[in-house]
């Protein structure tokens, strides 16, 4: 259970499409989301003077979630120099000191920590690898770097981007304490997973049919390719196989992909007792009343 916190959005334009400005009400840090065509309107603002981590976010060609994560002594300046460079952004994501007292050497230090969490997590392809190095940060400076980044890491997901988010698996799986496993069974297909807040999680070593259905929607075989392009997916013994833990949106889409065709997610995940999650989702919201 995370600690509740307080976030304050402002709306500077006054425009919820416009910029926008994030805090937690108790911390340091500042975030702003600019779009890409507001760029100009963040760069006549003080804080893009600053020295500040950004995060660009945006797509592949194909429809893969993409970022590049960057800092420098003036983010504003900095971000405009990749606006010809760098084509796939659309948004850029940039927090700052509330006190201006970040240097060179905060900023060198949470680029690459961000960069390995983002790794690590695996929700977005990284325009920018593994590029940035460890530099040498004293332990007291050090350890206010964490803290302002997971400041910027809760911000980010706030606002849509779970850049640093692990898809961590949680303690209990499976038993009385912790979430409760599902599963779908059906000919050419086994898969394992559960619920969150975000869709369904389904779990390494599941798999399904290693050829779609012939009436499969093209967002399923787009979708399937993408997980094989990534290295999150294989064609194994036959089959098609999740090498790491997945996020998908929602219990139809994990199904469906997995499977290889179009299906009921809600009707074909069922815990080990043979409900439904169309079933257990009732009786919570039933218990709930």
């Amino acid at each position: 259970m995370g600690i509740p916190q307080t976030i304050q959005i402002y709306l500077p334009q006054g425009d919820p499409a416009g910029i926008r400005m994030a805090e937690i009400t108790t911390r340091t840090v500042r975030l702003f989301e600019v779009p890409r065509t507001l760029l100009s309107d963040f760069r006549s603002m003080p804080e893009s003077k600053q020295v500040g981590v950004y995060f660009l976010f945006g797509s592949t060609p194909e429809g893969r979630a993409r970022a590049y994560v960057g800092q420098s002594g003036n983010v504003g300046d900095r971000i405009k120099d990749h606006e010809g460079k760098k084509e796939f952004w659309d948004k850029a994501l940039v927090a700052v000191s509330l006190t201006n007292s970040w240097t060179s050497t905060h900023v060198s230090y949470m680029e690459w920590q961000a960069i390995r969490r983002a790794t690590v997590s695996g929700r977005y392809e990284l325009e920018n690898g593994n590029d940035a190095s460890n530099p040498h940060t004293p332990a007291p400076l050090e350890a206010d770097c964490q803290e302002y980044l997971e400041t910027i890491s809760v911000l980010i997901t706030t606002l849509g981007y779970p850049l640093m988010e692990p898809l961590v698996q949680p303690k209990g799986l499976g038993q009385d304490d912790g979430p409760e496993m599902i599963f779908v069974k059906v000919r050419g297909a086994e898969l394992r997973g559960y619920s969150t807040s975000e869709g369904i999680v389904v779990l390494a070593g599941s798999f399904g049919r290693s050829a779609a259905a012939p009436s499969a929607a093209t967002s399923i075989l787009n979708y399937r390719q993408r997980l094989l392009d990534q290295g999150t997916a294989a064609i194994q013994d036959g089959t098609y196989t999740l090498l790491r833990d997945h996020l998908f949106g929602s219990p139809s889409t994990a199904a469906a992909v997995m499977i290889g065709a179009s299906v009921n997610g809600r009707v074909t995940w069922k815990n080990a007792s043979g409900l439904t999650f169309q079933q257990m989702e009732d009786m919570k919201l039933a218990g709930a009343s």
